[in-house]
């Protein structure tokens, strides 16, 4: 397993392969590369912002709570044919794409392959969809567990899945029944949903104090759910230690953290404002998703470290190839070039599938006969890749010029937990060396407490009745305007 890696390859970024206009030169590389070391300096001077970057590069390390979870997995496996995770933002999406990216695709309808339990994870409150699956499993209540994973119990969306699920599970079980039923994962000491898990005597995980949702997927909000579905969860903190020594390499040219965020910052002060994640890998499709939360939450800030205003952050923008190579790469290939392309690519695949013979009818199929699927996938890949480098087909004289685009490739020598979490990390400390270049908070996200409290506002908080009328009368349907 430690064979396995992750590498970051950045050649198809510099000014040599694509031009001065639109690459960075080895020159402007090593200017923020030197920089960085201060920078760092300065956002861990902070005790607060030093606190909370600590928290999280100790989570790999963390093997007593790896222990406390494998534990657990033992005494309710047998006994859980359904695990529901109630949670939303970064309580669900490291679940979802550790689920993705480590089970197989039919993991939760071949009940012959599938090790643990079906997981079910509910990052929204459509009513229709919780309706529907509540519908399914109204007879299988016996035999599923429900984890509730809220940092402080106050999120709305959160507390109210749970809320109906405990009084489902009352009316079913009894309080008994329901406790049995029933694992909270919340903050070490605080917090509503703390208070409730202590009152009624609920199992509880514990989420440390200064990690927050975007970053907490290695510890039990996220080791919960992989460990019960049958993940190696000391493999992929291993993959993630090993990528911890990786990251904290003092010579930042060796070290792929340092240089994935220069260039990131570069291409941001350079007219690229969108960062496009692109998985050739459909087992990777939702960790694009998961740092998509990370990059937006951590790096969009209307304010830098010191107050003043700055309204800086990249877009992270989420494709998948070869999907999206007929939905989006026209745009990227015709449109404005405002965007920095990383790719992600495997090398070995778990199984691999031949491509059957050609219909006798159609002979100009024949070129893909006995190849192999993932033979294929790469060479898409490259292809999209190449699209992007080059400024026009070099066999036309009427395609119109294009201008070249900067492309990034993360290299899995295949998926397994140990390069999962290799990448996670990498992305979560990128993540810390950016908004340390940008000199920004990155474990805030202020501007999404007007949104907590208007709904607070809206459904009746008591204390919330002024904001909910100014809500009203800014969102309030005006009749004129309906067409």
């Amino acid at each position: 397993m430690s064979q396995s890696q992750i590498n970051l390859y950045y050649k198809n970024v510099m000014a040599d392969v694509i031009g001065a206009e639109h690459g960075i030169t080895k020159k402007q590389l090593d200017e923020q590369l030197e920089k960085l070391p201060e920078k760092l300096q300065e956002m861990r001077s902070n005790p607060e912002l030093k606190m909370k970057e600590e928290a999280y590069r100790k989570l790999p390390h963390d093997t007593e709570t790896a222990k406390q979870i494998k534990d657990l997995v033992a005494e309710l496996k047998s006994r859980c044919e359904n695990l529901v995770v109630l949670g939303i933002g970064g309580s669900a999406l490291g679940n979802i794409a550790l689920q993705t990216a480590l089970k197989p695709y039919m993991h939760n309808i071949d009940d012959k392959s599938r090790i643990g339990p079906r997981l079910f994870v509910f990052d929204n409150i459509d009513p229709n969809q919780l309706g529907s699956f509540l519908d399914w499993v109204d007879d299988k209540l016996d035999k599923t567990i429900f984890n509730v994973i809220s940092k402080l119990g106050q999120t709305a969306e959160t507390i109210s899945q749970f809320m109906i699920i405990r009084q489902l599970l009352l009316r079913k079980f009894g309080l008994e029944g329901y406790k049995d039923r029933i694992i909270v994962t919340t903050d070490v000491k605080e917090g509503t949903l703390r208070t409730i898990s202590k009152e009624e005597n609920l199992h509880c995980l514990e989420i440390p104090q200064c990690v927050g949702g975007r970053f907490s997927v290695l510890s039990a909000v996220g080791l919960f759910s992989a460990a019960m579905c049958g993940v190696d969860i000391d493999s992929l903190l291993k993959g993630a230690r090993d990528m911890d020594a990786r990251v904290s390499c003092e010579d930042f040219n060796k070290n792929p953290a340092a240089i994935n965020a220069a260039i990131n910052y570069h291409y941001y002060n350079h007219g690229k404002k969108i960062s496009v994640m692109m998985p050739y890998s459909y087992a990777l499709k939702d960790l694009a998703d998961w740092y998509r939360q990370l990059w937006a939450e951590s790096l969009g800030k209307a304010e830098d470290r010191e107050g003043n205003e700055v309204h800086i952050g990249p877009t992270p923008v989420k494709a998948l190839g070869t999907t999206d190579q007929h939905s989006q790469v026209q745009l990227y290939r015709e449109g404005p070039n405002d965007k920095l392309f990383t790719f992600l690519q495997v090398s070995n695949f778990d199984r691999d599938l031949k491509i059957g013979p050609a219909p006798d009818c159609a002979p100009e199929l024949e070129f893909l006969a006995g190849k192999d699927l993932s033979t294929l996938l790469n060479s898409e890949k490259k292809a999209t890749e190449y699209a992007l480098l080059q400024n026009k087909d070099p066999g036309s004289t009427e395609q119109p010029y294009l201008t070249k685009h900067p492309c990034l490739t993360v290299l899995f020598d295949e998926v397994n937990a140990y390069t999962v979490g290799q990448f996670i990390y990498l992305f979560e400390v990128t993540t810390s060396f950016v908004a340390a270049l940008f000199g920004i908070n990155p474990y805030d996200q202020p501007a999404v407490e007007l949104g907590k409290k208007a709904t607070f506002a809206l459904m009746g908080r008591p204390g919330y009745g002024k904001l909910a009328q100014q809500i009203k009368s800014l969102t309030k349907i005006d009749g004129d305007f309906l067409v």
